[in-house]
Parts: structure tokens; sequence; C-alpha cells
């Protein structure tokens, strides 16, 4: 009996590291695709600020 309540307290902590681990690969995957999709709008915005330069320079020409 007392090797069974072992066994199954093995079992109970693994299982509870392994939904620890996952709940933070989940959450920094989360926190990365924020990061990524704010680059993706600064990009977009450094070119539009681009052609708006080069459209200015040439209507200035």
């Amino acid at each position: 009996m007392t090797t069974l309540m072992l066994v199954c307290a093995v079992l109970a902590s693994l299982s509870f590291g392994v939904l620890l681990a996952y709940g933070l690969c989940v959450g920094m995957f989360h926190i990365f695709k924020i990061h990524s999709i704010q680059v993706a709008q600064q990009r977009i915005a450094q070119r539009e600020a681009a052609r708006m330069a080069a459209a200015t320079a040439v209507d200035l020409a």
C-alpha cells in the first residue's frame, strides 16, 4: 500500500510539473505574439513615413 501511495505521489508531482511548464510556455508564446505584432506595426509605420517623405521629395522637385 505504501508503494502505491508513493507511486501516486510521484505521478501527481510529475503531472503538476508538466502542467506548470505547459502553462509557462503558452504564456510566453502569447507575450511573444504580442511583441511581434507591435514590431510589425512599427515597421509598417516606418515604411509609410518613408513613402510620405519620398512623395514629398518628388513633389518638391
